[in-house]
């Protein structure tokens, strides 16, 4: 859920509430951080969180007059010292943020309908989450037992949790149609093909005038046109980006008899326990006209990480990168919201497959070419 908020840059939903004569009122409550720590305000600017503000914590408080707004905004806390971010909304009202040094996790931002609705949501998933960890030691005490019966009772056990989990999500967007976080939360389930087009498609169309107007109406819409053009039995959209010598490399120009595009950064764990596979494959089949063309996701100012990761692991084919993490234009392009992604062309460019990993990727290669 944290990565939405460098896909949901502004929204656009007026509110009417209590303001101060000097602006929009912050009282902070930040229990357990010392005298002199700094709480940093920031606001999403062209994807990338930049900091706009800095409080200081006396007596494990702080407070603040934020600017007003003409349309509600995300905004984001951070406190000195910690690496997770505390979401939030401004509604042109009180704010009362209340940040726990000991669980960055539990703090929370009221005061609007938004930071109300968004907290709700937070407590009814990490309640579901916390029943799936209880399975889950259940499980493993199971496995270790070798018993059978309760390894499959705890697994459907489990099973019924994530069906309840998605079940919730999907009636919350329903349930709060107008929300400006049920339109981030749409975009999210879409992403990971929880909600189909026509589900989005609903969704859109039960908006209120004012907020179908919302530009990020627009951007989902065509986070939609996209994802289709990258889907199975679509023509797989040309890019280019530099190659590791700093030229510019096309799809076009590493096309062969089929061409596996490869998402993944050096940073990406799963990504590089993969890559063995591809390259068997690769080795395997290149002379019989397999080609790969990687976009690293890497970030800005580790050029040199991308070309040792690409040494280590031995990948001998085409790559490419613009170092720009998930704001990568060809991610985008291509609707790419986790990594590793693969998709599979034949001659003609087109998708014939996606995401095939390890064993099922050499079958399918196999099944072409031999």
């Amino acid at each position: 859920m944290r990565r939405i908020i460098y896909l949901f840059i502004t929204v656009l939903l007026v509110s009417c509430g209590e303001k101060d004569a000097n602006g929009i009122a912050l009282k902070g409550e930040a229990r357990g951080f010392a005298d002199g720590t700094s709480i940093m305000l920031y606001q999403v600017v062209n994807n990338q969180p930049k900091v706009i503000d800095t409080f200081e914590v006396q007596k494990e408080r702080f407070s603040a007059n934020l600017p007003e707004v003409d349309q509600a905004e995300l905004r984001l806390l951070k406190a000195e010292g910690k690496n997770n971010n505390i979401i939030f909304f401004v509604e042109n009202e009180e704010l009362n943020a209340h940040i726990y040094k000991d669980s960055i996790g539990a703090s929370y931002v009221l005061g609007g309908k938004e930071n109300e609705l968004y907290r709700t949501y937070n407590q009814e998933i990490a309640g579901i989450n916390r029943q799936k960890a209880e399975v889950g030691q259940l499980y493993k005490q199971a496995q270790l037992e070798q018993d059978g019966i309760m390894i499959n009772e705890y697994r459907q056990q489990n099973t019924m949790l994530t069906q309840k989990e998605q079940q919730y999500k999907r009636s919350f967007v329903k349930n709060n149609p107008n929300s400006l976080f049920s339109l981030m939360l749409v975009k999210e389930l879409f992403g990971k093909d929880e909600m189909s087009p026509q589900q989005v498609e609903t969704f859109i169309a039960n908006l209120s005038p004012k907020m179908a107007d919302n530009p990020e109406v627009g951007d989902l819409q065509r986070t939609m046109a996209a994802k289709k053009k990258a889907s199975v039995g679509g023509v797989a959209p040309d890019f280019q980006a530099p190659d590791p010598n700093g030229n510019m490399l096309s799809l076009t120009d590493a096309m062969g008899k089929y061409t596996i595009i490869d998402f993944w950064a050096s940073w990406c764990r799963p990504c590089r326990m993969e890559n063995p596979n591809v390259v068997r494959v690769y080795n395997k089949y290149h002379d019989k006209g397999l080609n790969i063309i990687s976009v690293s996701l890497d970030k800005n100012g580790q050029k040199a990480r991308w070309l040792k990761a690409i040494e280590d692991d031995k990948m001998d084919w085409y790559h490419v990168s613009n170092l720009k993490f998930w704001q990568d234009p060809i991610a985008r392009q291509y609707n790419v919201r986790s990594i590793p992604a693969t998709f599979l062309l034949d001659e003609e460019g087109r998708i014939i497959d996606k995401n095939l990993r390890g064993q099922a990727l050499e079958n399918r290669i196999a099944q072409l070419m031999d």
